[in-house]
């Protein structure tokens, strides 16, 4: 055996030799290094055959070696330094003389012992006293085949009597007939077997069949602690005292310097002092476990040339990478700036990719480079790839998750980049394997580190002699790489590595903001759909029974091709769905399922065995539950999507054992390997499942709702009947109290009974005809218009047409429809009676606008007629013609008696009249506006000092006598109670606070006012303010001059 080898380097020494001869009749090794003792533990157990101590070649150089093992240090030398190989030499030698009396096997010079096998565990070895005692296995020949199968295995033990030290164990059963031998006890003198250092632990572990070799077992390989770098460059490695640790084989070549003289000493004693400040400095400014810095053209020790050097932190070692700089003069961050805005043209997601792909090769100059993009399981596939002409394309491939396995993912998304010069490199080991307590060096965020060498093996099947890997990061977590592929050997620069790496970032950066607006884009169509699905079933009450009406809303939220809902053991199934029955079991398999969260799967009949059966239609399901107990569920279906995969070679391919021992051998061949997936659908997205999940909260908002619904439902039914019968009474009362009003005040007046009947009977019907337009509409505003041709036409009959009507016609709040139904009805019977329709010419014409004010303003105009006097006496109609309106509306009313005919003209306030339908706008005389003068006093409520300055300017300049200022409610309540304001102007924020509450003041006492906003179009005042003038800031002059025309200043 070579010296310095390792566990690995003993089991692939073991297997080429077993591959080439057979199993061997002897195994020779010295068995000091424990774990060499362990791997031939191993194998003795596989071959059954006699192990031959020997001592080692050279014992000085073997223990000086082994010196830094954590045993021998902590237990023999006591933390003792050598500074020199002659004191070493010293004082091991004293060391073994007094310590193997002792304990006569460790890692320096023991005696070796004779030939030994060990027996079968069937056979139970008896216990000496105080003394060792081994036991040899005496064998009978038995053929053998070249490849070593139908072998008996026997166990390997080794027990020390009476110190309580347990045995190794490493069995493996018997797997042909050849029965074992007849065994002999051979005694060995004491203190020629080595004592176990076995853990009672490993017994059973070891008295199991070994684990079958499967694609896990690549996950389960150490590539962070391989204790090798790559010879382009060297590895020294410090303690927190800056005392080297650690350093690779290959460092003399640079440092000029044996290993033996590097380890132990302090690092200023190596490299210049300005050196050692530069890198502390460097050191002080990483920021995170997993930080790597970077210094280009450092001379390490003078007189030397420059070098590159890598800088980061494993656990408690400062660990220190270096290799010779190779004078680039890269500016690193205007090559990538180019780089990167040549991506920002970009605007879909496959060019970008694909544009990415071609600016890292040109960056690096590799043959080959592929955007490789992870799956959720691990597996992978080529999305974009940039190649030289004359290779195969890889673009479109797919490669099991064991191609890249677990741990070297995890690697990838703590290191950003990793590179291999040369597959067929040689490695240069660093030295110690272990520190003192008996761990290897993490080399996890390595720039120089070794690679597995199934890994290798790999690359070469596929024809590459170097790569680069740079990590694509989304959130934090691996999405994928940039794969690198030389079919030579190449080596690139740190600093291009540098530039490389900052590119990789970069575009993780865009591909991260990409997918960020794509998904806000997602979402808020979904949100939308969510809305409106909330505000459809909210509204009515619409049970879950009925949700199907909703399906096309339901698809716009989470694509499927079909629904199926559970409500209380009613189904309701739409589109491709499995069948009842089949939907009943479905629903028990659901409820075994967590309750509060959303499933989902794309493959159901791999967890619910009879989802095989109609995974043609509904092979993935999003079950949304939307009730606690008993559960219900709204489920989306996807139909199965038979796609057809294409791997880079099969990845189903059997394992078999490598030269390297049981582990798997990478598959030779890459060539496209197609598969036809079944049973599956496309998987749903992540945002479809957030999607999902708030669609369960809103739908479990409902189900809330109509949970006590009957409950509910009754008790406001119960409170609609009394309010509607304490409503009615109060109508019927008022309606009483007006008929009796008209009664009496007719009565007064009437010459004789019957024309007092006719007179009542037909302010009566006019009463009932304004009642009867105004409940056909739930007791709601009444048209104008429709109001006067109702008069006109009942009381005038065939002379209705010499009504003229001119206007845009207006609604009328209730109370003011009665009251105009009254005035209208005794101006159209006066006219029938004295006026312009007691004879056959003349006409009466009936205008109404707005006013600049909002206000209605009605005209009645005749003409054609009779002469017209005023009435010698006042009675009861021209009493209601008169002061109904500004008694009852608090509006105008002005009557003249013209000889031409009568004139009259009615104003009724805003707040009874609304539109008709969607008010046109009307042009507005600015000359006029111009002219208007403000007067009196103004309140400006406004939470910004400068604004309000600013409007108090323009309100002096419009004419304000005074402008009082509040920054709040209630100091503007104050200003408004000592001294009301005649107009003011309103900011609708004001902070924590609005001024809703001093516009309902200012209404209250008549007070015209104007909103300020800065919201635009989405301020909505509300409803009990009715209209009121808006301002969108930034505001003039002569936008506040138009705000307080249309206030009715």
């Amino acid at each position: 055996m070579a010296r310095r080898i390792d566990s690995l380097g003993v089991i692939e020494a073991l297997a080429d030799a077993m591959c080439l001869h057979g199993i061997p009749e002897h195994i020779r090794c010295d068995n000091g290094p424990e774990m060499i003792s362990k791997a031939l533990r191993n194998w003795v157990a596989k071959t059954g055959r006699q192990i031959q101590y020997i001592a080692p070649g050279s014992p000085w150089e073997n223990g000086y070696c082994e010196s830094f093992n954590g045993k021998l240090r902590d237990e023999c030398l006591r933390q003792e330094i050598f500074y020199s190989l002659k004191e070493d030499r010293i004082v091991i030698g004293l060391w073994q003389k007094t310590y193997n009396r002792i304990r006569p096997h460790s890692s320096l010079g023991y005696q070796p012992p004779a030939p030994v096998s060990y027996p079968d565990l069937a056979f139970r070895l008896p216990r000496g006293s105080g003394h060792a005692v081994a036991y040899q296995l005496a064998r009978s020949e038995i053929p053998v085949s070249s490849h070593g199968r139908n072998q008996p295995l026997v166990t390997v033990c080794r027990q020390i009597d009476g110190r309580g030290v347990l045995p190794h164990l490493a069995y493996v059963p018997q797997v042909s007939d050849v029965p074992l031998p007849a065994l002999e006890l051979v005694p060995q003198a004491p203190g020629n077997v080595p004592p176990c250092n076995f853990h009672r632990s490993e017994l059973d572990r070891g008295m199991t069949t070994p684990p079958p070799v499967d694609l896990s077992s690549c996950d389960r390989e150490p590539i962070h602690i391989l204790g090798a770098v790559q010879c382009f460059g060297f590895l020294v490695a410090v303690s927190p005292d800056w005392i080297v640790t650690h350093a690779s084989v290959n460092a003399p070549r640079w440092l000029g310097r044996p290993v033996e003289d590097l380890l132990g000493r302090p690092l200023d004693a190596i490299l210049d002092g300005e050196t050692i400040h530069l890198l502390r400095g460097h050191l002080q400014t990483l920021r995170g476990p997993d930080a790597v810095d970077r210094i280009f053209s450092l001379r390490l020790v003078a007189d030397h040339p420059t070098f590159d050097v890598a800088l980061h932190i494993s656990g408690n070692t400062i660990v220190i990478e270096a290799e010779p700089s190779t004078p680039e003069h890269l500016n690193a961050g205007n090559l990538v700036r180019n780089m990167v805005s040549r991506l920002q043209q970009t605007v879909d997601f496959d060019p970008l990719c694909r544009e990415a792909a071609r600016q890292m090769r040109a960056l690096t100059g590799f043959d080959r480079v592929m955007v490789y993009r992870f799956a959720p399981d691990g597996s992978g596939e080529v999305i974009a790839e940039a190649v030289r002409s004359g290779l195969d394309r890889y673009l479109g491939l797919h490669y099991p998750a064991s191609d890249i396995p677990k741990q070297a993912r995890a690697l990838y998304e703590r290191s950003w980049l990793r590179i291999i010069a040369d597959v067929d490199g040689p490695g240069a080991a660093i030295m110690p394997p272990r520190n003192p307590e008996g761990e290897p060096l993490d080399l996890s965020l390595s720039t120089l580190r070794t690679v597995s060498p199934i890994h290798l093996e790999y690359l070469r099947n596929m024809g590459v002699a170097a790569s680069m890997s740079v990590s694509i990061l989304r959130n934090g977590r691996l999405w994928g790489l940039f794969a690198c592929h030389h079919t030579e050997p190449r080596h690139i620069s740190l600093e291009r590595r540098t530039a490389a790496e900052l590119f990789g970032q970069m575009f993780s950066w865009i591909l991260e903001s990409r997918e960020r607006e794509i998904v806000a884009a997602q979402e808020a169509r979904s949100r939308e759909i969510h809305t409106r699905l909330m505000s459809a079933m909210a509204s009515g009450g619409t049970s879950l029974e009925a949700m199907s009406e909703f399906a096309d809303e339901l698809s716009g939220i989470v694509a499927c091709d079909g629904l199926g809902l559970w409500v209380n053991g009613e189904i309701t199934l739409q589109g491709a769905t499995p069948t009842k029955e089949e939907f009943t079991g479905l629903v028990r398999f659901l409820n075994r399922t967590a309750a509060s969260q959303v499933y989902a799967t794309d493959e159901i009949g791999r967890f619910h065995e009879p989802g095989r059966d109609f995974s043609e239609r509904a092979a993935g399901i999003l079950a949304v539950p939307v009730s606690r107990t008993p559960r219900d569920f709204l489920v989306f279906f996807r139909s199965e999507v038979a796609r057809t995969v294409t791997w880079a070679g099969n990845p189903e391919k059997p394992a078999s054992l490598g030269p390297n021992g049981m582990r798997l051998t990478p598959r030779k061949s890459f060539a496209a390997w197609r598969e036809v997936v079944r049973g599956r659908s496309l998987p749903w997205s992540d945002v479809e499942i957030r999607t999902a999940e708030a669609l369960r909260v809103t739908l479990l908002e409902v189900i809330l709702r109509l949970t006590d619904s009957a409950e509910r439902e009754r008790r406001e039914a119960q409170e609609r009947q009394e309010l509607l019968i304490a409503e009615l009474n109060h109508r019927v009362r008022n309606i009483l109290n007006l008929i009796r009003g008209v009664v009496t005040q007719s009565r007064a007046h009437a010459d004789d009974p019957a024309a007092f009947v006719e007179v009542v009977g037909s302010r009566i019907q006019a009463l009932a005809r304004a009642h009867d337009q105004v409940t056909s509409g739930n007791w709601g505003p009444g048209s104008l218009r429709d109001l006067i041709l109702l008069e006109a036409g009942a009381y005038l009959g065939a002379k209705a047409d010499r009504v003229k009507l001119s206007g845009t016609d207006v609604l009328l709040d209730p109370q003011a429809f009665t009251t105009l139904a009254l005035v209208v009805h005794e101006l159209m019977t006066n006219s029938a009676k004295y006026g312009a329709l007691c004879d056959s010419t003349g006409l009466v014409k009936v205008r109404w606008e707005r006013d600049a004010f909002d206000h209605l303003v009605l005209h009645w105009c005749e003409s054609g007629g009779p002469a017209v006097q005023a009435p010698a006496r006042r009675g009861f109609g021209t009493t209601l013609i008169e002061r109904s309106i500004p008694y009852e509306l608090k509006g105008e009313a002005e009557v003249r008696y013209e000889l031409s005919g009568l004139r009259a003209r009615f104003t009724v306030p805003p707040a009874f009249v609304r539109a008709a339908q969607p008010r046109e706008v009307r042009p507005i005389d600015r000359e006029h506006i111009a002219t208007i003068r403000l007067e009196g006093t103004v309140l400006v409520v406004e939470d910004n000092m400068i604004i309000a300055l600013e409007a108090e300017e323009v309100l002096t300049a419009l004419g304000a006598t005074s402008v009082d200022m509040a920054s709040s409610v209630r100091e503007a309540l104050r200003l408004i109670e000592a001294a009301p304001p005649d107009r003011a102007l309103l900011d609708v924020n004001l902070g924590s606070e609005t001024s809703v509450a001093v516009a309902r003041k200012l209404a209250d006492l008549g007070i015209p006012y104007a909103f300020t906003t800065g919201y635009g179009e989405s301020f909505k005042i509300p409803p009990d303010l009715g209209t009121v003038p808006v301002i969108k800031k930034p505001y003039d002059a002569d936008a506040l001059r138009r705000a307080f025309v249309a206030a009715a200043l």
